[in-house]
């Protein structure tokens, strides 16, 4: 009984998780692009300058087969190009979501 019981928790995790994804809060990302990304990228409309390195947001929004949720997982990951910010999964939830936005 214990097993089925806890595939059960298991299994409404994996389900439930998609949901998670929609809770995102793009506000709070907008927040953290505004302090953590701006240096780099142009994060909005109303910022007049970013690194040429680095694509605007709207044009990562805007590339074919973008998914946020395949976003906020490439956010976890430390890459060479970017420094690790260290987001946890929330956060990184909510960065992908304002970028979304930014189509």
């Amino acid at each position: 009984m214990m097993k089925f019981f806890a595939a059960l928790v298991a299994l409404t995790a994996i389900v439930g998780a998609p949901e998670m994804a929609c809770a995102a809060d793009a506000a709070h990302g907008e927040t953290m692009a505004r302090r953590w990304c701006a240096a780099c990228h142009i994060v909005a409309a109303d910022q007049t300058s970013g690194n040429t390195q680095s694509p605007p947001f709207s044009a990562i929004a805007k590339k074919p087969g973008f998914d946020a949720a395949q976003l906020a997982l490439f956010l976890l990951a430390p890459h060479p190009q970017m420094p690790d910010m260290g987001f946890s999964r929330s956060e990184a939830a909510d960065l992908a979501a304002y970028i979304a936005s930014q189509k």
